[in-house]
């Protein structure tokens, strides 16, 4: 078995991902598929990657695909990642909707957490809300909801779990936090209920509208874009903008930039970070 891949071959699977989940992998990326879908090839019975995707080219098992998908997706994450998208929200968007909600104008706040891998920024979010519950009376959990998407199955399998071992622990989390929204089972943290009732978590395509998934008040998408060719994100990012609620409130990862990309949304620093938000007319602020 050859678990070298040929030029044409790599282009080959290359579009093939980048057609079923919107991945782009320069030519620089050829080792990607070589170390993740070497064992899924074997499995397979296929003595190169020239017949392994002649077999997922004539294939009808939408598992075999799901496979191929989770394992090219990057599941790189952590808990309050950066930071500042966390002080951003509990210092600027949850005052601004605690009073719409204290006035009658708003019922629910929908949060959406795109490509949420295993749970943790979803989770992070829900914990900055429950902490500003706390301290603002009439504000109450239920007033929030945190839908999390990604496109991987395993991703979700954990997500929806909320089970956490010490490694996954470790990467951004303080103890006191730890022990505030956590329970220790055995060897892993299990996050408690009061913090999983707030989040669910759904299968999702970011090639597809996030019509099926209802508007949002806030959205979440950080560090994925960067995995997409320039086509891919502006379409994306004029979806992003349809499932919005003006102002409407977008948050991406600390190394991405709407620049270029779409007119719409306004960037606006808060302490080291920064947002993008729209006004009530959906025009650039």
């Amino acid at each position: 078995m050859s678990t070298t891949i040929s030029l044409e071959d790599f282009r080959l699977l290359r579009d093939y991902i980048e057609e079923h989940c919107g991945i782009y992998l320069s030519e620089e990326k050829v080792y990607l598929i070589e170390t993740r879908l070497t064992k899924l090839m074997a499995m397979n019975g296929c003595e190169n990657f020239n017949e392994f995707y002649q077999v997922i080219k004539k294939t009808s098992d939408d598992k075999l695909k799901d496979k191929i998908i989770d394992a090219m997706t990057t599941n790189e994450t952590l808990w309050f990642r950066d930071g500042h998208p966390f002080q951003i929200l509990q210092e600027v968007i949850l005052p601004e909707y605690a009073e719409q909600i204290r006035s009658g104008k708003k019922s629910k706040v929908r949060i959406w957490s795109g490509a949420s891998s295993t749970g943790q920024e979803a989770y992070s979010i829900a914990m900055t809300i429950l902490g500003f519950c706390r301290e603002n009376p009439g504000i109450r959990p239920e007033h929030f909801e945190i839908v999390g998407t990604d496109i991987s199955a395993s991703a979700l399998f954990l997500a929806n779990a909320g089970r956490y071992d010490q490694i996954a622990m470790s990467r951004g989390l303080d103890e006191e936090t730890r022990n505030r929204y956590f329970e220790k089972d055995g060897n892993v943290w299990q996050v408690k209920d009061e913090i999983k009732s707030m989040a669910t978590f759904k299968k999702f395509n970011l090639q597809d509208s996030p019509s099926i998934l209802g508007r949002f008040d806030v959205v979440f998408l950080r560090y994925v874009a960067i995995y997409f060719s320039e086509e891919f994100k502006r379409g994306l990012f004029e979806r992003i903008e349809t499932s919005l609620n003006p102002p409407g409130y977008f948050i991406i990862g600390a190394v991405e930039s709407l620049r270029g990309l779409n007119e719409t949304f306004g960037n606006v620093r808060h302490g080291n970070g920064y947002y993008y938000t729209m006004d009530k007319k959906g025009n650039a602020q």
